[in-house]
């Protein structure tokens, strides 16, 4: 059964762009709590090798699941501009190289041995994320081309100057440039690419969808009960463990269920079988959870099912709060998180680079408590706002 998608001009689903931009603050707001002081332990990460899940846990597998919930809708929206299939696919391939290469060297920058280096962290983050914005900024079509394969070119030259000079770990044990572990925007670009790939082949069919996702599904377990043959490891964990793209494929599975209850104008259908999908999600978190534990850096099923049910029911609020009650003003200050989502998670990056390079730094009164979280809360808002001031200055990353 293929399902038809709307014009995304003419029918724009305002719930996707929000949930988005909510969870791209709450992503923001929680890799803050670093700084600050006497806040509850329910908040942050669970530690590894913990059978449990804390707020912020639940922020990176809600990102994946909204990946895969945008992507039917982005890549019908470039077929009905001409792409042929091979064009969907080198472009979900191009687009999971960027976020690997940014993944890569944000994630190097955390390890960095700034004395063998000559660059502290902080400048490496900097020069990294500036690079990225002159790389992958969407600019005008009014832009000066020479300059803009100038900035390109420039920006380029930074990142494999910074690769090759890059030292990382301590000074008896130094180590080069290289991948790690990926980096959280590394592992968006590998669960990406396998949820693209497998939408775009699925052309439109919901149960090539069903079966994809059921199939990443089982691959989580069958690779945490250790059955995954060791001549298969060359195979990135993102994609072999089967838990991110699982999440990103059942993000993808949602959207075909919604649009085809949306196609009939039956959203009563469709928030009864949504919701018995997020019911049955948490029964499978139950019932494996014995297993293997609940755990986000375990990346284990249980959490892979939790989470899921906790995107879609979040969705579905949000869906009928924006596009059934037509509440989408409600969140205009956000949206620019939801709508320029890359340069938003980066802004972070300069904006604790500029209170160390002039060494800011809030009162501990500020870092402490509900005032502290306050704080982080109003850090997230503001790193919003300077995306909406850079987007008007015809700042806005697309890859």
């Amino acid at each position: 059964m293929k399902i038809d998608f709307p014009e995304i001009k003419s029918n724009r689903i305002y719930a996707i762009d929000i949930i988005r931009a909510l969870t791209m603050v709450l992503m923001i707001f929680v890799n803050d709590l670093w700084s600050l002081k006497n806040i509850p332990s329910w908040l942050g990460h669970v530690k590894q090798g913990i059978d449990g899940m804390g707020l912020a846990d639940t922020v990176f597998p809600a990102f994946l699941f909204i990946v895969g919930l945008s992507l039917p809708y982005a890549m019908d929206a470039r077929r009905k501009k001409g792409d042929t299939e091979w064009q969907l696919i080198l472009h979900v391939v191009i687009r999971s190289i960027a976020l690997l290469i940014m993944g890569v060297f944000l994630v190097n920058g955390e390890t960095i041995n700034a004395s063998a280096t000559g660059l502290p962290r902080i400048l490496w983050n900097t020069v990294c994320c500036l690079s990225f914005i002159l790389i992958w900024n969407q600019y005008q079509d009014n832009a000066n081309k020479r300059q803009v394969f100038f900035n390109k070119l420039l920006a380029v030259a930074a990142l494999l100057i910074l690769a090759y000079y890059y030292r990382g770990g301590k000074d008896n044990a130094l180590t080069s440039f290289g991948p790690q572990w990926w980096g959280i925007l590394g592992l968006i670009g590998w669960s990406y690419l396998a949820a693209g790939i497998l939408t775009v082949l699925s052309r439109n069919n919901i149960y090539i969808v069903l079966i994809g996702w059921l199939a990443f599904a089982a691959l989580s377990m069958v690779s945490h009960a250790g059955f995954i043959p060791k001549s298969f490891h060359f195979i990135p964990d993102a994609i072999r463990g089967g838990t991110l793209a699982g999440l990103s494929m059942g993000g993808v599975l949602t959207a075909y269920i919604f649009q085809y209850f949306k196609n009939k104008n039956d959203h009563k259908s469709m928030y009864l079988v949504l919701s018995g999908f997020s019911g049955l999600l948490i029964l499978a978190s139950i019932a494996v959870r014995p297993n293997w534990g609940l755990a986000k850096l375990g990346a284990t099923p249980a959490w892979l099912f939790l989470c899921s049910a906790i995107t879609l029911i979040s969705f579905l609020f949000i869906y009928w709060l924006v596009d059934i009650r037509g509440k989408s003003t409600w969140f205009n200050f956000v949206k620019p998180a939801g709508t320029n989502t890359l340069l938003c998670y980066l802004i972070p990056y300069f904006s604790y680079a500029f209170m160390r390079i002039f060494q800011l730094h809030l009162p501990a009164f500020f870092l402490n408590g509900i005032i502290g979280l306050m704080k982080s809360l109003a850090f997230a808002l503001f790193c919003v706002y300077i995306t909406r001031i850079l987007a008007k200055g015809g700042i806005k990353l697309k890859l």
